[in-house]
């Protein structure tokens, strides 16, 4: 990967593990919260939906990589249906949450560290939501190619698309210290994505579905095999 892929990544690792990790894990309890994050909550809660739809429904036997779990709602989630889920993320906080949220009898196993280490193994199905965000176009289509190689079956994951209310959001975004938020999200043209991801041997474009709950703004989008 590009030396701005590994920059990028230690930036994201730094912010949940140093910044963030109490703001996700709120976000993402039943814990209250103001206006604009239960509107991101409601948008990542229909996300969420949308990726498992996906998915079959019967999911005994078959192997799931979350790519990116966070605190590992999607990952109970398949597992809850008969999967067996490995679960990653960068950081390890959010690991320890997931962690701790895990119920029992599951066979979901988390580990903190890089969702592409080959050491990882295949799986049946991999699930990306919204960690691949904050790349921009040729290192997210090299991560997308690196995960897809990891399934036998398909990938699913989401992207920010650029539509003209997410650049507005952007660029309001971009009036605050940097020590204040997250490293940008970087939002790609869905046709162009498309166009690039359709080269990529062995996979086909699949369904896709917009979420869209104010400052969340997100586009599902399958890949068969």
């Amino acid at each position: 990967m590009s030396t701005e892929y590994l920059t990028r990544r230690t930036e994201i690792e730094t912010y949940f593990d140093r910044t963030a990790v109490k703001a996700w894990e709120r976000l993402t309890s039943d814990a209250p919260v103001s206006g604009v994050r239960a509107r991101v909550r409601a948008g990542r809660d229909e996300m969420r939906k949308t990726l498992l739809s996906y998915l079959p429904n019967d999911l005994r036997g078959l192997r799931i990589l979350d790519a990116g779990c966070g605190t590992g709602a999607l990952a109970v989630a398949a597992a809850e249906r008969g999967a067996s889920v490995t679960a990653i993320d960068l950081s390890s906080q959010l690991v320890d949450v997931a962690r701790d949220r895990l119920p029992p009898n599951l066979d979901v196993n988390f580990l903190s560290g890089d969702m592409l280490d080959p050491k990882l193994g295949t799986f049946d199905y991999v699930v990306a939501m919204d960690s691949i965000i904050h790349y921009r176009t040729p290192d997210m289509i090299n991560i997308i190619s690196g995960l897809s190689k990891m399934a036998t079956k398909g990938m699913i994951f989401s992207f920010p698309p650029r539509t003209v209310p997410l650049a507005l959001l952007w660029g309001v975004g971009k009036l605050f210290p940097r020590g204040d938020k997250s490293p940008a999200i970087e939002p790609q043209p869905p046709k162009k994505l498309r166009a690039a991801l359709a080269k990529i041997d062995g996979i086909k474009l699949g369904r896709s579905h917009r979420v869209a709950t104010g400052f969340y703004i997100s586009e599902a989008l399958e890949l068969c095999k």
